[in-house]
């Protein structure tokens, strides 16, 4: 369900925050972490948590289990989307 969400907007141009085109600045599970505590996710926050995990064109295990923390909270009502 998450890989077709990232595919859909990993093309979302109008964007809040900064694009990350190299190295990964800021870490997914910074991210990740920042996002299930507001208990919500934006698109600006989805665009940036893709941007972030493509970064190097491949995605590390690791980063799979913080998208995995990501699913799991959307499935039990943990977690809002905001602005879909």
């Amino acid at each position: 369900m998450f890989d077709c969400i990232c595919r859909r907007f990993m093309n979302y141009q109008t964007l809040i925050y900064k694009t990350v085109n190299s190295e990964a600045e800021i870490g997914v599970k910074q991210i990740v972490d920042r996002i299930l505590t507001s208990g919500s996710m934006s698109r600006q926050d989805h665009t940036l948590l893709t941007s972030t995990v493509f970064a190097n064109g491949d995605i590390k295990d690791e980063d799979r289990r913080q998208i995995n923390r990501i699913v799991d909270h959307m499935q039990t009502g943990r977690l809002k989307l905001l602005d879909w």
